[in-house]
């Protein structure tokens, strides 16, 4: 059985839910950065012991949050002596605009993994971009390096697509399959 954790950042609740579902589908660990940019206890031996890291941040102003940053920053321990060394890695974001510039926070995940000397782990899912598609379709917004989704800045956690979730949530089957044929 492969160890995955969702190690992410929430600001107002949607990149949590986004989180939940990434983890539902990979039988995740969750692990959430708090308010203040730190780990819950026991949150470096949990990355330490994962096949697989899947990284989440809301986009702000076109990258992570100020907090995903300080963790990210944090990890040159484990960088130093290359601890993550060959694990999967894997990301994920948020924003209230329908581009929000969640590709560059994508990028900057994926710079952290490639730092880490890790392999990265795409979506694996075709796009919805035919002129049938609606906006609550499976990869929507037509991401491959990682999962993507949008909220209004004026909606609720709880008011997130479901289209975007279940994006999430195939996303997170996705890493956890890749996992399994990694630790044969």
């Amino acid at each position: 059985m492969v160890k995955v954790v969702v190690v992410y950042h929430s600001g107002y609740g949607h990149t949590q839910r986004m989180a939940q579902s990434v983890a539902d589908g990979a039988g995740a660990e969750l692990l959430a950065i708090d308010a203040d940019g730190n780990l819950p206890a026991g949150g470096w031996e949990a990355l330490a012991a994962a096949d697989a890291i899947v990284m989440g941040s809301p986009t702000y102003m076109g990258s992570v949050s100020w907090q995903f940053k300080k963790f990210a920053d944090a990890s040159s321990k484990p960088w130093f002596s290359q601890q993550w060394k060959d694990k999967l890695f894997a990301g994920f974001t948020n924003s209230a605009t329908m581009n929000g510039d969640k590709l560059s926070t994508l990028h900057y995940l994926f710079t952290l993994a490639m730092q880490h000397s890790g392999v990265w782990v795409g979506s694996g899912t075709m796009p919805s971009n035919s002129k049938a598609a609606q906006r609550n379709d499976i990869n929507y917004l037509g991401s491959f390096s990682g999962a993507m989704a949008q909220s209004p800045s004026d909606a609720g956690a709880n008011e997130m697509l479901p289209g975007d979730l279940e994006t999430a949530r195939l996303f997170g089957e996705r890493v956890a399959v890749v996992a399994a044929r990694f630790s044969r």
